[in-house]
C-alpha cells in the first residue's frame, strides 16, 4: 500500500524557493523533513504524513500556490510486496491433497470401464460380427440403389407410350424413381427402428 510520493523536479525546485526564503514561518519538525526529502538521492520521497503538513502550512499562510500543483510531475511509491516464504508443512499437504483429489476423479471416471471387455474386443469372434454388420449395410444400400435405378428404368422405357419428347420421359422417370427411393427409405428407417428396439 502506498504511503509516500516520488517527488518531481517541481516539487523540488518550488520546496528549495519556500526553504530558502527567511522570513518564511515554516515550523522547524516540517522545514528539517522538508530538507532531508529534498537532499535525498533520486528517486526522492515526501511522507504523506509530511505532505499533510506542508498543505496544512500552505492552506494557513495563503501561499500562491497548493499542493496538488507542487506534486503535478510526482507520483506514488509503490512498495515492493515481499511474499512471505511458503511453510514446507503446508506445501507437502497440499500435494497430498491434490494428489488424493486427482485420485478420487480418476477413479469417477474409470468407475463405469471394464478391464475384460476391452480386450475382449480384439477378439476374432467381434471381428466376424462386425463384418456381417458392415456387410448387411452394404447390401442394404446396393437393394436401395438397384431399386431406385431399376424404378428410373421402367419408368422411362414405359413412358414411351404416353408422351414422345424425351425431357417428359425423363421428368417422369425421375419422378418415379423418387417415390420409390422415399418408399424404400421410409420401410429401411422403420428396419433400423425395429432393429434397435424402438417400436
Amino acid at each position: 500500500m502506498a504511503s509516500s510520493f516520488v517527488i518531481g523536479d517541481q516539487f523540488k525546485h518550488k520546496v528549495t524557493e519556500l526553504l530558502e526564503k527567511t522570513d518564511s514561518s515554516l515550523p522547524q519538525r516540517l522545514r528539517e523533513e522538508l530538507e532531508e526529502t529534498v537532499q535525498k538521492p533520486e528517486p526522492a520521497t515526501l511522507s504523506f504524513s509530511t505532505a499533510r503538513k506542508l498543505q496544512k502550512y500552505l492552506q494557513d499562510e495563503g501561499h500562491p500556490f497548493y499542493l496538488h500543483e507542487l506534486l503535478e510531475d510526482s507520483s506514488l511509491h509503490l512498495p515492493e510486496v515481499v511474499k512471505p516464504p511458503r511453510n514446507p508443512e503446508l506445501v507437502a499437504r497440499l500435494e497430498k491433497i491434490k494428489a488424493k483429489l486427482a485420485n478420487e476423479e480418476y477413479n469417477r471416471i474409470t468407475r463405469n470401464v471394464n478391464a475384460q471387455e476391452i480386450n475382449r474386443n480384439g477378439t476374432l469372434a467381434d471381428f466376424g460380427r462386425e463384418v456381417r454388420s458392415v456387410k448387411a449395410v452394404v447390401v442394404t444400400v446396393f437393394n436401395f440403389l438397384v431399386t431406385v435405378v431399376a424404378a428410373f428404368a421402367c419408368s422411362y422405357m414405359g413412358s414411351q407410350y404416353l408422351f414422345t419428347e424425351t425431357t417428359a420421359r425423363v421428368i417422369s422417370a425421375v419422378i418415379a424413381a423418387s417415390v420409390v427411393g422415399l418408399a424404400e427409405l421410409y420401410v429401411l428407417v422403420r428396419t433400423m427402428e425395429g432393429e434397435l428396439g424402438e417400436p
